[in-house]
């Protein structure tokens, strides 16, 4: 082996010394020293049997592309065939089509695809100027299509520029104050830019850090979706750069007041081109002085545009108002559920112990039902939101967290099982079910307590509340509730692991029940 290695060593340095010296030949213009070096590098070439009906390639030296690994050449994508004839609509007095705007047709086929016609109020009032790269700021609340109008705006005009006219980084940011919110955004992009070939990325607390991190290093990213605690993070650390993002949007700008992140929001616009340079995009429920003042110094000449929250509320969903003591809520409740299996239904509650009971009381009468609120953990509450959105369960208890941000396609009812203590709270809350012009119920009950907020809410809406005696069928009394099982109450931290719930059982269980008595 030792000798093998030596043999092989000594043929290199060989070649090595031959190849100077045909590079010093190259040099003196010897060309008779160059046939010698080449000869003596490359052995002759024996001639080959010539099998018959194929023809002879004449051997060669191979250079050094072709020695090079061979890659098959990249085949052309194929153009899309798909037009507007794919997707007629017919003109309608007093309605907008999609039609109507400059919109490029990758993403009029995933406003085809996810079933869209004619557009909402504020759609048809705001995309013509956005689209043209206006600021704006946009007075409309969740469920008016708002979110379509800044996604819409931001697929085509990244798609107008082309890959050439695209700088490399982020070219579009959404920042809205909640990561529910984030991830409902970021689902309905995915949604539109399904045949643009642009990339999404939300970024929000609650999930995998290094995760989030690496897919932002690593990925390309054309558009952030965000909560301004997490990008400011990142933004820190260097990992986002948004020197080249050309279109801002705040989102719920008002909530984001509330909730204290506008300083938070003033560092992350600092990092971003200047007013000037940009397309600035603000939407809120509300526009007080302090959100009009924030929208005049980021934005430049921005163009107003409205969608009261109240016109949907009242033109859309049909409200219900019934008269029930404490004890009669909860039955009218579960017989509403139970006469409509089929349909989503969202209850929300003020306080968080109230949705734990509730949920767990509908949960012992047998009814497949989801909790949502504060205590329950990010990871959780995405799964449980998409249990709901998918339909593999009916009925979700919430508390405020859902009502506001939340786009759930298909919420057939609203009830509050509890009215909410501050009117626009109520508006929030039904403008969970009539989105986007579709027809929805809203129940609420004139309680004890209930009844003292009724007034407000009918000042803040512009209408009269009729409050109504329920249904006999709905004051049914619902069936005994089940007692709890041996892995449940394992899992809420029961002292007694051998606790059984069959009492003919036998043995350690039965054992410890019978020492309890």
């Amino acid at each position: 082996m030792i000798k093998n290695n030596i043999f092989s060593a000594g043929n290199k340095i060989k070649q090595f010394a031959q190849a100077g010296k045909l590079k010093m030949g190259r040099m003196l213009g010897t060309q008779s020293r160059k046939k010698q070096e080449v000869s003596e590098l490359v052995p002759a070439v024996q001639e080959k049997e010539i099998e018959p009906g194929k023809k002879q390639v004449g051997e060669r030296i191979r250079t050094e592309s072709e020695n090079r690994r061979y890659r098959a050449p990249r085949k052309k994508r194929k153009k899309s065939s798909w037009t507007l004839d794919s997707f007629p609509v017919e003109h309608v007095e007093g309605k907008s089509r999609f039609h109507d705007f400059n919109i490029p047709l990758p993403v009029m086929r995933a406003i085809r695809d996810q079933g869209f016609k004619y557009c909402t109020a504020i759609q048809g009032k705001a995309l013509e100027d956005v689209l043209a790269g206006k600021d704006l700021i946009g007075k409309a609340n969740t469920g008016t299509g708002k979110s379509a109008v800044f996604l819409i705006t931001i697929l085509s005009r990244l798609l107008r520029r082309g890959n050439d006219g695209r700088k490399k980084g982020v070219s579009a940011l959404v920042l809205a104050p909640t990561r529910e919110l984030v991830m409902q955004i970021a689902k309905d992009g995915e949604g539109l830019a399904k045949y643009c070939n642009l990339t999404i990325q939300p970024v929000y607390g609650g999930v995998d850090y290094q995760k989030q991190m690496d897919s932002l290093r690593t990925k390309r990213c054309d558009v952030i979706i965000a909560t301004p605690g997490r990008l400011l993070d990142f933004l820190g650390k260097g990992v986002v750069s948004l020197g080249n993002c050309n279109i801002l949007v705040l989102d719920e700008a008002d909530r984001m007041l509330d909730m204290g992140f506008i300083p938070d929001v003033r560092r992350i616009v600092g990092r971003i081109p200047a007013r000037s340079e940009r397309q600035t995009m603000l939407f809120s429920a509300t526009v007080p002085e302090d959100v009009k003042r924030l929208a005049m110094q980021w934005s430049v000449q921005p163009i107003m545009i409205e969608a009261e929250p109240e016109q949907i509320a009242v033109e859309t969903v049909e409200q219900v108002v019934y008269l029930a003591t404490l004890e009669d809520k909860y039955k009218i409740l579960y017989n509403l559920i139970k006469q409509n299996g089929e349909d989503k239904i969202l209850v929300f509650a003020n306080m968080k112990s109230e949705t734990r009971k509730l949920s767990d009381r509908l949960k012992r009468n047998g009814v497949d039902c989801v909790l949502l609120s504060g205590d329950v953990p990010q990871n959780k509450r995405a799964a449980r939101l998409e249990r709901f959105r998918s339909g593999k369960v009916k009925v979700l208890v919430a508390t405020d967290v859902a009502g506001r941000g939340i786009h759930i396609e298909g919420i057939n009812i609203v009830v509050n099982y509890t009215l909410p203590y501050e009117p626009e709270d109520y508006v929030h809350r039904i403008g969970r079910t009539g989105r986007a012009g579709a027809a929805g119920t809203a129940v609420s009950f004139a309680c004890e307590e209930g009844a003292f907020y009724l007034p407000d809410i009918e000042e803040y809406i512009d209408k009269k509340l009729e409050c109504i005696q329920p249904e006999e069928s709905l004051l049914a009394t619902p069936p005994k509730g089940q007692a709890e099982t041996r892995e449940k109450y394992r899992h809420k931290g029961g002292k007694n692991r051998n606790y059984r719930t069959n009492k003919t059982g036998s043995g350690p269980g039965k054992k410890n029940e019978t020492r309890r008595r």
